[in-house]
């Protein structure tokens, strides 16, 4: 008798777990439909704007000015125009540029990662402004990592002379027509690929945050927050701007501000880290779902956060004991 009381306790709350899966799937779908058609209607228009400049030539053109810098960072010229887009947009409107772009995988990775490092700055600059960072120095210090990691990259990756995208023939001998088709093929599986990596973030997200996973996490990621030089107690913090994002990460360190949990330093060295390393979830699978390597998406990045960090760190501290000596004086 007990043991069929004890059965049946846990066919329950095997049904109710079951139902509270399923709710968060129901519930991503509309969410997930609607970023996915605001992501297409940034990214489409883009996309069909670069494939008709590079088939009028604009693009070359361009290309000839822009070689004399991007040569150093191992890229072409008509590159600038990804890092562009993705600096000033969003990262989703730089891969359009990219996937419109005839680039070997070498030339995608290194471009990948610039725009993982410095993008969408006029929104994300106003997003950490609110929690008291500097916009300025932010976007100063996201665009000197950018073309310090391209650096980097270009004296250390192999060659890598496949492909990025295999685009098919569609030269200046084909017609606008020709280009038009290949590119709406094109955009077709890029809209699926997006709104099924859209839906299983937000499925994801949802069931972490139902169940309570996050903060259950706090204390195991705390040795994780002394390596990279962040406050112990802002091991939640920076698990939620890099599952969520940096928009959700500045909300929740208005929170823990105005309830004492976080001090405003405190609160500003997270943004330091989380301007070079936010969103890791959702950018490495974007990202590697074209092919670019989850590998040196994640070191870099994390690699120039901690840098920024503990180097914004020892220069407070010299800084400091300075200071202290000239008052001796």
């Amino acid at each position: 008798m007990v043991m069929f009381k004890k059965n049946k306790s846990v066919e329950i709350i095997d049904m109710f777990s079951t139902h509270r899966v399923s709710a968060q799937f129901r519930s991503a779908f509309r969410p997930a439909t609607t970023t996915t058609v605001w992501l297409l209607k940034i990214m489409l228009p883009i996309s069909l704007v670069v494939r008709m400049l590079q088939y009028y030539g604009v693009i070359a053109w361009l290309a000839q000015y822009l070689d004399v810098v991007f040569q150093y960072i191992g890229l072409p010229g008509a590159s600038a125009i990804a890092f562009l887009t993705g600096a000033s947009v969003t990262t989703y409107a730089g891969l359009a540029v990219m996937l419109s772009m005839e680039l070997t995988m070498r030339e995608a990775t290194i471009i990948a990662i610039m725009m993982l490092l410095c993008h969408a700055l006029p929104l994300e600059c106003a997003v950490v402004k609110r929690v008291g960072s500097n916009p300025w120095e932010m976007a100063a210090l996201r665009i000197v990592a950018a073309f310090a990691a391209a650096l980097f990259l270009n004296a250390v990756l192999p060659e890598m002379t496949n492909p990025f995208v295999a685009h098919p023939e569609a030269d200046a001998e084909g017609t606008v027509w020709t280009v038009m088709e290949l590119w709406l093929l094109a955009s077709m599986k890029l809209s699926l690929m997006i709104y099924l990596l859209i839906y299983s973030l937000m499925v994801v997200q949802r069931l972490l945050s139902e169940f309570g996973v996050m903060p259950l996490l706090d204390k195991p990621l705390r040795p994780v927050m002394l390596l990279f030089g962040l406050p112990e107690n802002s091991a939640y913090l920076w698990l939620v701007g890099n599952v969520l994002g940096i928009s959700y990460g500045s909300a929740m360190m208005l929170d823990l501000e105005d309830s004492g949990a976080i001090t405003k330093e405190e609160a500003n060295e997270v943004n330091y880290h989380l301007i070079m390393n936010h969103s890791m979830l959702e950018d490495t699978l974007v990202f590697s779902a074209v092919g670019i390597s989850a590998f040196w998406i994640l070191f870099v990045r994390m690699l120039f956060a901690f840098l920024l960090v503990w180097s914004r760190r020892l220069l407070g501290l010299s800084f400091r004991k300075c200071k202290t000596v000239s008052k001796k004086g």
